[in-house]
């Protein structure tokens, strides 16, 4: 895997916390993904929080589906097995495509971290109107290997052999 000496192209990407208990002040997961993005050289589109309820989650990842400025969404939190985890049964309805190969990835990667804890994670990837859906675990951990060993490449245009910003309208 390499970077190609191609131009970076920036997408625009807004990210979603999904939580019951956060706040702006102790969203940690939620910061650690606008900071890397714009870092990385992306710019932040916007950034929300969202009580687990997948309607209100569905509500504002539509609105970020059908803007044409936004290329990427993340969503970190509502992914695990309790009763107040509906992010994937809020966000697979709006997908055109699964990107199955994202969820077992991140399991994989993070059997070597948390080991068969890694079941529980129901993380998710797909694309819905040209716009890239990735949804993270809550924990700062996970967004952490999400974001650094698949998110920062996949959403780089000189990551090499492919990435999903040759399939965005940016």
């Amino acid at each position: 895997m390499s970077h190609s000496a191609e131009e970076f192209k920036p997408l625009n990407i807004a990210v979603l916390t999904v939580s019951d208990t956060r706040s702006e002040e102790n969203d940690t997961s939620g910061q650690f993904l606008a900071e890397s993005l714009t870092q990385a050289g992306h710019k932040l589109a916007d950034r929300k929080i969202v009580i687990d309820d997948k309607y209100q989650i569905r509500s504002v990842v539509s609105q970020w589906i059908a803007d044409k400025s936004v290329h990427a969404v993340i969503t970190t939190g509502g992914t695990g097995f309790s009763d107040r985890d509906n992010t994937p049964e809020a966000i697979s309805v709006l997908l055109d495509k699964q990107v199955e190969g994202f969820g077992e990835v991140f399991r994989a990667i993070s059997l070597e971290e948390i080991g068969t804890s890694t079941i529980q994670s129901r993380a998710l990837g797909g694309m819905a109107n040209h716009t890239v859906v990735f949804c993270l675990p809550g924990s700062t951990g996970a967004c952490r290997t999400g974001w650094t060993k698949i998110l920062a490449d996949q959403l780089d245009s000189r990551h090499k052999p492919c990435n999903f910003v040759m399939n965005l309208e940016a």
